[in-house]
C-alpha cells in the first residue's frame, strides 16, 4: 500500500467499459451528475433554476407528441454511446422506456428519440461541438437551448458525419419539431 495518491494517467489505460463503471459507482453529490466526456469523467452541476422554467415548458410541450411507448423526462439519467467512448447525462431526453426495464445503472443510447441540452458557460462547447458530434451520428432530434445567445437550435437527420438538417430560432418564435414528434414548440416563456 502507497501512501503517495496515484495520478489515473498513471493508472495504464482503461478501458470505457471500465470508465462507465466507475461513472456509475461515483456517489455525486446532491445537484451533481457525472458524465463521461472525451475520455475523461466529468463532475458538473445540474443546471441553475433558472433553467427550471424553459425545461418544463419544453417537456410539457413535447410530451403531447412523443412516439408510443416514449417518455419525456429531465432525470438524471446516463446514456451510454459504447461506439463513440462516451456516456452523457443530457439535460432532457426522450427515450424508448424499454431502456429502463435493464439492470444498471445506465441506458442504451440507442432508445433515445431526443435530446436536449440547456448550455451554460461551462458546458456550452461540449454541447455545441463533442455533444453534437456523438448524438449526430445516432440521435434523431437534439435541441441546444443556447441559454447564453437566447437561441433553439434544432438539428435532425442524424447520420455517420453528423446531422444534416438544423434550424434555429430566437426565444420568443415558435420551433418546429421534425419527426417523429411533427409539432411547433413555443419559446416565448424560455
Amino acid at each position: 500500500m502507497t501512501d503517495q495518491a496515484t495520478p489515473i494517467d498513471s493508472m495504464g489505460e482503461r478501458t470505457f467499459d471500465d470508465l462507465l463503471r466507475t461513472v456509475e459507482e461515483l456517489d455525486t453529490p446532491d445537484g451533481f451528475k457525472a458524465e463521461l466526456i472525451r475520455g475523461k469523467i466529468i463532475v458538473s452541476p445540474w443546471s441553475k433554476l433558472r433553467y427550471y422554467r424553459p425545461m418544463r415548458l419544453l417537456r410539457k410541450q413535447l410530451e403531447a407528441h412523443v412516439p408510443d411507448s416514449h417518455i419525456a423526462d429531465v432525470a438524471p439519467i446516463l446514456f451510454s454511446f459504447p461506439a463513440a467512448g462516451r456516456a452523457y447525462g443530457p439535460d432532457l431526453f426522450v427515450a424508448d422506456e424499454s431502456a429502463f426495464e435493464a439492470d444498471g445503472r445506465h441506458a442504451d443510447a440507442e432508445a433515445l428519440a431526443l435530446v436536449a441540452e440547456f448550455t451554460s458557460v461551462s458546458t456550452r462547447d461540449v454541447d455545441w461541438k463533442e455533444k453534437l458530434e456523438v448524438y449526430g451520428s445516432l440521435v434523431p432530434v437534439y435541441l441546444v437551448v443556447d441559454m447564453q445567445d437566447r437561441e433553439i437550435t434544432c438539428c435532425w437527420d442524424p447520420s455517420p458525419h453528423g446531422y444534416r438538417s438544423r434550424t434555429t430560432v430566437s426565444f420568443g418564435q415558435e420551433l418546429r419539431i421534425p419527426a417523429p414528434f411533427d409539432c411547433p414548440i413555443d419559446t416565448s416563456g424560455f
